[in-house]
């Protein structure tokens, strides 16, 4: 019987807003896997979109074709930096793809958050831009 090696949430790589803004810089991809409602807020400008999640009247559900949407538009040797709201969703979806195959794929610790509270998103005020998180402190 073959063992599987099966990928958990210690297999994904972090890099923190700086790091994932200079990967961006040299050929790295950004996958926003918030839902729709959430990347139509504010989101980083060549990002593509991906929702890992769906809101639905019973809570949240992982999206049934988040792999196959992924696949759709990026290869497995791709070098992606994925991010959702605060890092939850984005560590999950990392599992995923690692599992699926995906060799190069980096969680961006904090979130679209930590990108705004970075400076990166504009000149908005980040309450404008941000989502609100029961993960991330208020007063962020």
């Amino acid at each position: 019987m073959e063992k599987t090696n099966t990928k958990t949430v210690e297999n994904v790589e972090t890099v923190d807003v700086y790091t994932a803004k200079g990967l961006l810089t040299v050929s790295h991809r950004y996958l926003d896997v918030r839902t729709n409602e959430e990347f139509g807020k504010s989101h980083f400008e060549d990002a593509l979109n991906i929702p890992y999640m769906f809101k639905t009247a019973e809570g949240r559900i992982i999206n049934p074709d988040f792999l196959t949407q992924v696949a759709s538009v990026c290869k497995k040797d791709d070098h992606l930096i994925v991010a959702c709201n605060s890092g939850g969703r984005a560590t999950l979806a990392c599992v995923d793809l690692l599992n699926e195959g995906y060799e190069h794929v980096a969680n961006m610790e904090g979130g679209y958050s930590a990108w705004v509270d970075a400076g990166f998103a504009g000149d908005k005020p980040p309450e404008e831009l941000k989502t609100a998180c029961k993960f991330r402190p208020k007063d962020n």
